[in-house]
């Protein structure tokens, strides 16, 4: 496999992953989708083993490293309007798209098994879980919102201590830097995990559980498809006047792990190497935007994907939304997004939205099943927002790299070096 490009790998595994799904559907042979569905559940342990180190380091040496950006609260500032932007554009697609093609108008599903999720997203249980009780529960639940919580606090703390939080800064530095080279290593493996994360798919469910909700389905895949290939190409030509086709070719490898890998931060290595070496984006920069968005910024698991399922549960259980009720999906996916935090599935927002708007919850678990599905366009619409938003940023800053960005596009290789650089400006680490 050395001598193709890592996309091609990527698409070697999916054809492979198709296929021996499909054989092992046709055949009714068990002992194959075991195997294949061992081999995706593995690749996605590995990934997620690294969430915790890595979101915290992340967050902790990003937020420190704005003292050494020039107009940092602008900066900040002008990233925080385009996610809540960009967001609140994907989620009236989802609404505008859920009113045209009315997901949930014929479905013959039967509610009565349908069961409500143990964990159930409320904007009290939003609001308080951001502070941990114990800041080791925050690390072995996974609780991403919490650890980026914690980021933030220490770095903003290693601000105010100048100096004296250097040795802590460099432990972080170090502890990025070694996570991030351990989970190249994991992303290497990636075209095998996608053979066995979509040949389990295939495997499970084939068409069949399709089928009553192909409408819901086809609208989430044309809902991000419009996100994708329509708004963030708009906004790059008109806003940030970069070539979408150039952005796309360049961004591609992070784009395609996340489809396959449905995890925003397994992502991030492939996503911070592409933004800063493969667009141009300054380095000091990029260092805070991409790991803030990848675990804030969704806009497909929270835009397009809770407004379209809040209609489909909503028509599904007879029950008429108004005015208010959209508005209200509006603001709930924009400012709750955070809710999701980068990890596979987007149970927790769609709950969030249900209970705020007095849907029953039950009607998640009508969608539970082809979740899997759907999470792979959402991740990738949420990861490629994540790239656009800070090419805006910078490209209205002045800080990307003309020649970089419109150079042919650097094999993907080597972990990325995307440790900022130290205060006292020396180089950063390689």
């Amino acid at each position: 496999m050395k001598n193709f490009s890592f996309s091609l790998q990527l698409l070697l595994g999916l054809v492979v992953g198709v296929a021996l799904g499909f054989t092992a559907r046709v055949w009714d042979l068990a002992w194959l989708a075991d195997t294949l569905t061992e081999v995706g559940s593995i690749f996605v342990q590995l990934l997620k083993l690294a969430v915790p180190p890595l979101v915290f380091a992340a967050v902790v040496v990003s937020v420190a490293n704005l003292r050494n950006v020039n107009g940092a609260a602008r900066l900040a500032g002008k990233t925080l309007f385009w996610f809540l932007a960009t967001g609140l554009i994907a989620v009236i697609v989802g609404i505008a798209l859920g009113l045209i093609i009315n997901p949930g108008q014929g479905v013959t599903l039967s509610t009565e098994g349908a069961k409500a999720p143990e964990h159930v997203g409320t904007w009290v249980d939003f609001l308080t879980g951001i502070v941990p009780t114990n800041i080791v529960t925050a690390f072995t639940e996974l609780n991403v919102l919490q650890i980026v919580f914690l980021g933030v606090v220490l770095g903003a703390a290693a601000i105010a201590l100048g100096d004296k939080a250097e040795p802590f800064l460099g432990l972080s530095r170090s502890v990025l830097e070694l996570v991030q080279k351990a989970l190249w290593w994991v992303i290497r493996l990636a075209p095998i995990g996608t053979a066995g994360l979509i040949g389990k798919s295939v495997a499970t469910y084939g068409w069949d559980l399709l089928a009553p909700l192909a409408k819901f389905s086809a609208g989430v895949y044309v809902g991000c498809f419009i996100v994708l290939l329509a708004v963030y190409p708009a906004l790059l030509s008109l806003v940030g006047r970069v070539n979408p086709i150039t952005f796309f070719r360049n961004a591609w490898p992070a784009i395609e792990l996340a489809f396959v890998s449905r995890s925003s931060v397994g992502t991030l290595p492939v996503t911070q190497k592409v933004t800063i070496e493969r667009l141009g984006v300054d380095r000091d920069y990029a260092a805070f935007a991409v790991p803030f968005g990848a675990t804030t910024k969704m806009d497909g698991c929270a835009s397009v994907y809770p407004a379209l399922a809040a209609i489909f549960v909503a028509q599904v259980f007879g029950v008429q939304l108004g005015v208010g009720d959209y508005l209200l999906i509006a603001f709930v996916s924009v400012v709750g997004s955070a809710a999701t935090a980068g990890l596979t599935g987007a149970t927790v927002m769609l709950t969030l939205t249900l209970s705020t708007l007095g849907l029953p919850l039950e009607g998640v678990g009508l969608l539970l099943a082809i979740d899997p599905i759907l999470d792979m366009i959402r991740t990738a619409t949420n990861v490629a927002g994540q790239i656009v938003v800070p090419v805006l940023v910078a490209r209205g800053e002045g800080r990307i790299d003309e020649e970089i960005l419109n150079a042919a596009p650097q094999p993907l290789h080597e972990a990325p070096a995307t440790t900022p650089r130290p205060p006292s400006g020396e180089p950063a680490l390689a």
